[in-house]
Order: structure tokens, then C-alpha cells, then sequence
């Protein structure tokens, strides 16, 4: 069997200053995100998401595939809000804190009813309790916004993680 390969660097079609204006909007977005998940608000995770929002994880390596298959995938609000509830109230792992960094944000397109597509790179440390800090994974969030009243939200949201081992205890979002 053949696979064909998919790029997932995605050029930008936007002029500059409206790339510019666009990214500043993207990276508050992702700086309340991050810092909500952080602080271990986690039920307040699905209100990035439009009613309708998709959630996946994906290895990097069926990503390019173009094979569906992922890790996580959640589709509307109500299945992230059943996942952010599971995690926060039947916790049956060690405690933790966890860091998202995210960097090298860049909107690549702008669609005719205003959609919103970027792409940032992101590293999740965690630190367990009683011992030292890991990278937890490293990838690619692949998004789609839309603007709901003044804020901005989720569509799509598809973290494509670039190691083929991860680690055995991914349960928050990421």
C-alpha cells in the first residue's frame, strides 16, 4: 500500500498588516487559553470552543497520511464539557501542574465568511508534585476561529503532536 504525504505548513494569503492584526487577536486568544488550562479551570475549557467546535489529537505522522485517526476527538461543546468534567471530578492520577508554551503563531487565511486559519507551535511541560519537569509533548495546533459577538473562538482545533511515543498519562487538554 502507498501513502502520499501531506505538507503541513500552510503559506499565508493574507496581506501583512492584516496577518499582523489577525495574529495579535490569535495570540490573546492562546494567552487565555493556555493560562485557564494552567491554572486547572478546566471546566471553563469548552467556552473556547464554538457549540459546534471540534477537538483532535493527532500524531504528526497520520496528520500528514491524511488518516483520521487521533488519539482525542471530541466533537461539540458537550463533549468536551463531559471530558473536562470527567478529568476535574474523577481524577485517579497523580497531581500535577501543567505549562503550555506557545510560539510561532501565524494566520494563514481569512475566509470569505470570516473564518480564521492559523497555525502556532506549542510545548506542554508538566511538572508532577514530587518530581521534576518533563516536556509532555511538542507539536502543532492547526485552527480554524470564528468571531462569535466579540470573541474569538474555536472551530477546529487539531494538535498534531510530532512524537510517535507519548507519554501514557495524557489526560488534560492541550
Amino acid at each position: 500500500m502507498t501513502f502520499t504525504t501531506t505538507s503541513l505548513f500552510h503559506a499565508s494569503t493574507l496581506a501583512p498588516a492584516r496577518a499582523l492584526e489577525l495574529r495579535q487577536r490569535v495570540e490573546t486568544f492562546h494567552a487565555d487559553y493556555c493560562a485557564t488550562l494552567d491554572s486547572g479551570s478546566l471546566e471553563d475549557w469548552p467556552e473556547f470552543f464554538t457549540e459546534k467546535g471540534i477537538y483532535r489529537v493527532t500524531a504528526r505522522e497520520n496528520a500528514e497520511l491524511s488518516l483520521p485517526v487521533g488519539l482525542v476527538y471530541c466533537e461539540g461543546k458537550g463533549m468536551l464539557q463531559d471530558r473536562a468534567v470527567a478529568i476535574n471530578r474523577t481524577q485517579m492520577f497523580a497531581p500535577r501542574y501543567m505549562l503550555h508554551l506557545v510560539t510561532n503563531t501565524r494566520v494563514t487565511a481569512e475566509e470569505a465568511d470570516g473564518a480564521i486559519k492559523a497555525q502556532a507551535n506549542f510545548l506542554l511541560m508538566q511538572t508532577l508534585v514530587e518530581g521534576p519537569t518533563t516536556v509532555h509533548m511538542a507539536g502543532t495546533y492547526h485552527d480554524v476561529f470564528v468571531v462569535e459577538g466579540d470573541r474569538l473562538l474555536l472551530k477546529d482545533r487539531q494538535v498534531i503532536y510530532d512524537s510517535t511515543i507519548i507519554a501514557n498519562d495524557l489526560v488534560y487538554p492541550v
